[in-house]
C-alpha cells in the first residue's frame, strides 16, 4: 500500500484529522479523524514509499504493549477504513 500525496495530519481543536491538500483532494464530505495509535501509524507510514499490513503490526508492537496478533487485526482493520476513505492506495 501507499499513502496518497496531499493528504495530511493535522491537530484540529484537540482532534488529530487527515486534512486534504491541493484541488485534487479536496472533498468535504468525509472528515477522516484519528484516535492516538492511527494517527502515530499514519505519519510513519506517510513517510515510507511503500507499506504493508505487517508493516503496520510492526510500529504497533514497538510502540505499544500489544500482542502481534491484535496488532495484526487492529493493523488489517485500518488498513481497510483507509483504503476504503481514500487515502491509500493498493
Amino acid at each position: 500500500m501507499k499513502a496518497k500525496k496531499g493528504f495530511n495530519l493535522r491537530s484540529v481543536c484537540g482532534e488529530q484529522i487527515i486534512v486534504a491538500e491541493g484541488k485534487e483532494n479536496i472533498d468535504f464530505s468525509n472528515i477522516i479523524s484519528m484516535n492516538e495509535s492511527s494517527a502515530y501509524l499514519w505519519r510513519l507510514v506517510q513517510q515510507r514509499e511503500s507499506f504493508t499490513i505487517d508493516d503496520m503490526a510492526d510500529l504497533l508492537t514497538e510502540e505499544y504493549e500489544v500482542e502481534r496478533e491484535t496488532a495484526l487485526a487492529d493493523a488489517k482493520t485500518l488498513a481497510e477504513q483507509w483504503i476504503a476513505a481514500g487515502i491509500v492506495e493498493r
